[in-house]
């Protein structure tokens, strides 16, 4: 299934689409929100289920909604994972911004750090780049895996049986904030810095997660290309790795790290201005656009 969340005619709501994509059912009745539903799990799956064939329900035409993330302002953690594609850790390593412990190119462990929940915004809503006062934003196509069950020291090989679903993410950057604080939270938790959406899409939709390809374009020029089978740590070494300490739990948010073809690999650095538009894509998860502003 998809899901979406969305606003009609100012009121919150989320759904579930329709095969073609063209529509949506409000599932409101049966949850708060998104975010409740997937803390439900199964249980909230079946309810699904069973709401949609109970009879006939009205569908809402998509273009009459307007999208937000599918979890507008996330009571979760949104865990991120850095340099986690090997292009892109050198093109990091290279650029003068790593400032992380070692300054190796290609981490042996993940580099994990988390987002603000106030940098969440949806598809269409503006990156503003006024947020950043050193006017070094950049951006940064990533797949997002939505954690769907408490997660506590999980071996890697039955990690994918916590995976609810899956997003796309920009996690959106002020390179200078990321490199003059050391660490990386503030300069990645700039309000409006983490578009996310457009739809969670469930597991079981996607037969093999590694085969995914994303692409992320700049005022349509294409800036990243990579699959996910390209990560350095794979999405079950992440949940080992985050579940081995720390228990996961139902909708905290997994973004697994950007490929190559960031702003600062290129010379000059090709930060992002008002009047771009960022755009990710990622196969059977949808498109996520953004303008700057």
């Amino acid at each position: 299934m998809r899901f979406a969340s969305y606003t009609r005619s100012g009121k919150p709501a989320f759904g579930v689409l329709s095969d073609d994509g063209a529509s949506i059912v409000d599932l409101s009745s049966l949850a708060p929100d998104l975010e409740a539903l997937v803390t439900s799990g199964r249980a909230g799956l079946d309810r699904v289920r069973e709401y949609m064939k109970a009879g006939s329900r009205t569908p809402v035409a998509l273009r009459d909604v307007t999208l937000s993330a599918p979890f507008p302002r996330p009571t979760r953690t949104i865990l991120c994972v850095g340099k986690n594609y090997r292009d892109h850790a050198a093109e990091f390593h290279g650029s003068g911004f790593d400032s992380t412990a070692g300054a190796t190119a290609i981490p042996d462990a993940p580099i994990i750090f988390v987002k603000h929940p106030s940098s969440v915004i949806g598809p269409g809503a503006p990156i503003v780049s006024a947020n950043d006062p050193t006017a070094t934003v950049d951006y940064e196509g990533e797949l997002g895996v939505i954690v769907g069950a408490a997660a506590f020291r999980v071996p890697e090989s039955e990690a994918l049986r916590y995976v609810y679903g899956y997003t796309i993410v920009n996690d959106v950057t002020s390179r200078e904030l990321q490199s003059k604080h050391k660490q990386w939270f503030v300069g990645k938790s700039v309000d409006t810095f983490c578009p996310m959406g457009p739809y969670l899409v469930t597991a079981d939709e996607i037969p093999d997660v590694t085969r995914l390809r994303l692409k992320t374009f700049v005022n349509d020029e294409l800036r990243q290309d990579a699959v996910v089978a390209d990560l350095i740590f794979d999405i079950p070494f992440l949940i080992a790795t985050m579940s081995a300490t720390t228990t996961l739990l139902p909708g905290d948010i997994i973004a697994t790290g950007t490929p190559a073809g960031v702003g600062i690999g290129f010379t000059p650095p090709k930060y992002l201005h008002a009047g771009d538009r960022v755009r990710i894509t990622i196969d059977g998860l949808g498109e996520l656009a953004n303008p700057v502003t």
